[in-house]
């Protein structure tokens, strides 16, 4: 029996589970990040979590390998309407965008 991806990824946790999971760092640091309300992109999230986590012997621009994270991150945080990922200041589909990008918090919707 075959499970549908998107029905196993989005299936509720049990309240174990919950009270075990531990967020994701790099998720933190994102909502951290925009909780000012000021736009950042996910190269200066992934730049500062690698400040944060970096040892002396850690090579200085080892944050690109956090990049990914960060933008897998934002896509997913930007579906459950945490986020918004935009361009040139406009908010973009999570699920189809290419270029330049940066992450805020949701707008409040002008009345």
């Amino acid at each position: 029996m075959e499970l549908d991806g998107a029905s196993a990824m989005t299936a509720p946790m049990s309240e174990d589970a919950k009270k075990t999971h531990k967020p994701d760092p790099i998720t933190e640091r994102i909502l951290a990040m925009i909780a000012d309300g000021k736009s950042v992109t996910p190269q200066e999230v992934a730049q500062a979590f690698y400040k944060d986590i970096k040892t002396p012997t850690m090579s200085p621009d080892g944050w690109h390998k956090y990049l990914t994270a960060v933008r897998q991150q934002a896509i997913h945080l930007a579906r459950l309407g945490q986020l918004e990922i935009t361009r040139k200041g406009e908010p973009v589909d999570p699920n189809n965008f290419k270029g330049v990008v940066r992450l805020r918090k949701v707008q409040a919707p002008l009345p």
